[in-house]
């Protein structure tokens, strides 16, 4: 179980890098808070090496985007 919450948590990481790299070319806010947010979920992830936070940033991104901070395709803010 440990090596799945790795390997997760690694996408997890991912996911955060490339978010916040999008939200340095875009500059939408809702992107950077999902991007914090799954970097935060896998960090704390790894620490707790439980399965718990995951579940738990992943519901919350999807609570942002059920909020509609997520841009919609073709949105530029500038």
């Amino acid at each position: 179980m440990t090596l799945v919450i790795d390997i997760i948590s690694g996408l997890f990481i991912v996911l955060c890098v490339a978010m916040l790299f999008a939200y340095a070319r875009g500059g939408h806010f809702g992107v950077f808070l999902m991007g914090l947010t799954y970097g935060a979920a896998a960090a704390g992830a790894l620490w707790l090496n439980d399965w718990w936070p995951l579940a738990g940033g992943f519901a919350l991104v999807w609570l942002y985007r059920w909020l509609g901070l997520e841009p919609e395709p073709g949105d530029r803010d500038r």
